[in-house]
């Protein structure tokens, strides 16, 4: 259904070194760096058919983080969302919400984590048993 999400930042460079490492635990590498014609910073990361941008803000407004917005990556195992929340908090990130685990709900059993990016950005690492 998605082809990508797009999110700002007001600092590509430290956003880079969190997302770096933050998707490295996915198994994304390094991304496409990208010149948009109005001379804003972009990255692309690209793993497994879908795309994660980063931006400067086209506008040259601050960027903000959507209130009530959350973007889920899909994780492989419950040790892959640990992973990817203590790599977050370690470059940079904020835990948020409950400690990473299990979740039980009426969407089924799951793990999940959550974290801010250092914009502030919420994030999820979910895993869903099949």
């Amino acid at each position: 259904m998605f082809n990508h999400v797009m999110i700002g930042s007001n600092d590509i460079e430290r956003s880079k070194r969190f997302y770096d490492a933050v998707l490295g635990t996915l198994g994304a590498g390094e991304p496409l760096r990208n010149k948009a014609g109005s001379g804003h910073t972009r990255l692309f990361y690209r793993h497994e058919g879908s795309t994660f941008c980063i931006t400067e803000p086209i506008n040259d407004q601050e960027a903000t983080c959507a209130n009530g917005a959350t973007i889920g990556f899909k994780c492989s195992s419950p040790e892959q969302v640990r992973e990817f929340h203590d790599v977050a908090i370690a470059n940079g990130g904020q835990s948020i919400e409950d400690p990473p685990g299990p979740r039980d709900s009426n969407l089924g059993a799951m793990h999940l984590a959550y974290v801010r990016d250092p914009d502030g950005h919420k994030l999820c690492a979910i895993y869903r048993a099949k």
